[in-house]
């Protein structure tokens, strides 16, 4: 997996995304069953500003926790706020140092390409989460997909913990010949068919 990927797609569009949230769609359910939408969009506020850190190498209180994930959080500029850091977050890791050595997240040391490669699958992810739940279309460059597969690949598994209080749970198999963001998802541990109706 080559390092230096360009984010910015990926968190142009969920800032897109986020921005359209209407008021009546926070309490909707998520394909994260931890989350609803108001939860979602708080969690992926706190991951703009965490991911940023990690990218300038900042180990301060931003890396030392998860991001949280709680609607009530959410002020009234958060549809301006949330995009913002999400694209200050695509600029922070435009910088070929942000790639390099070591780096902090969730309070763990890592390499700062696997944690670049966390941030691509995060804005995958959680792009396609918020979509879904809001019944808004979703697409994502060849390129992050590329990335959050890379990433899911390595830390994925169908024995992880499952249940109502897990964010990304148990891998699942794609169908044979999936589209590529079908495969993503699955890995994540959602389900590529689902809907807030079911």
């Amino acid at each position: 997996m080559t390092a230096n990927v360009d984010l910015g797609p990926g968190a142009q569009r969920l800032a897109e995304l986020v921005a359209r949230v209407k008021d009546e769609e926070l309490g909707h359910p998520t394909p994260c069953p931890a989350y609803t939408v108001g939860d979602l969009i708080d969690h992926v506020g706190g991951l703009a500003l965490a991911f940023t850190a990690a990218a300038r190498k900042d180990t301060g209180g931003l890396t030392e926790q998860s991001p949280s994930g709680q609607a009530s959080r959410l002020e009234p500029g958060w549809r301006a706020r949330i995009p913002s850091d999400l694209r200050t977050l695509a600029r922070a890791w435009q910088e070929a140092d942000a790639w390099t050595g070591m780096t902090r997240i969730a309070g763990m040391d890592a390499p700062a390409e696997m944690v670049g490669l966390t941030a691509a699958d995060e804005l995958v992810v959680h792009g396609w989460d918020v979509a879904r739940a809001t019944g808004q279309p979703y697409d994502c460059v060849p390129e992050l997909l590329v990335a959050a597969r890379a990433f899911l690949s390595q830390v994925a598994s169908p024995d992880a913990p499952a249940g109502p209080d897990v964010a990304f749970g148990p891998s699942r198999p794609a169908p044979a010949g999936a589209p590529m963001l079908d495969q993503v998802v699955a890995l994540a541990g959602r389900d590529p068919g689902w809907s807030d109706q079911e």
